[in-house]
């Protein structure tokens, strides 16, 4: 990868981590960032890597700041984290399939979050509840949101995302 090349990717992890964030505290005001009920905006942005690698840093980093941002403990903020990065790697894995890019954060967000749910934050229920209810606000994010964003992007992915990095 040449300078011009790694500037651009650079440019738009950092975009997409900036941009992560500011959704994230966007739904932390209306009590939607986390907890057993959660719909984060930002989480729409994990169908970035269809159209760049660079989304999956950003996202990875995004995710990080915005859980140290809005308060999360710890182990939300590692294992948060995780999900995320399971979920962007699997989404740039599955780029080929449009519609099967929002899976993977869907997948990595039902099965870590219930666990730090419970256990970091010792909210009463059960696993397979949580799983449901993170699950279903996944996929409004991710396949709602996600595919809305990732069909508006279609038509001016040339101008907005450089194919070579």
């Amino acid at each position: 990868m040449n300078s011009g090349n790694r500037i651009v990717y650079l440019a738009q992890a950092g975009v997409i981590a900036a941009v992560y964030v500011v959704l994230t505290m966007i739904a932390a005001g209306f009590d939607l960032a986390s907890g057993a009920i959660q719909v984060r905006f930002s989480e729409a942005l994990t169908v970035l890597p269809f159209f760049t690698p660079a989304a999956v840093p950003g996202l990875i980093v995004g995710c990080f700041l915005a859980n140290i941002i809005t308060g999360c403990a710890l182990p939300d903020i590692i294992f948060g984290t995780l999900a995320t990065a399971v979920g962007a790697f699997g989404t740039y894995l599955l780029r080929k399939n449009r519609f099967l890019c929002p899976l993977p954060p869907v997948l990595a967000n039902a099965l870590i979050i219930p666990f730090v749910l419970r256990y970091a934050y010792q909210i009463p229920g059960s696993i397979p509840f949580f799983m449901l209810t993170v699950g279903a606000g996944e996929v409004i994010a991710c396949y709602v949101f996600g595919l809305i964003l990732l069909h508006a992007l279609l038509p001016v992915r040339e101008k907005i995302f450089d194919r070579n990095v």
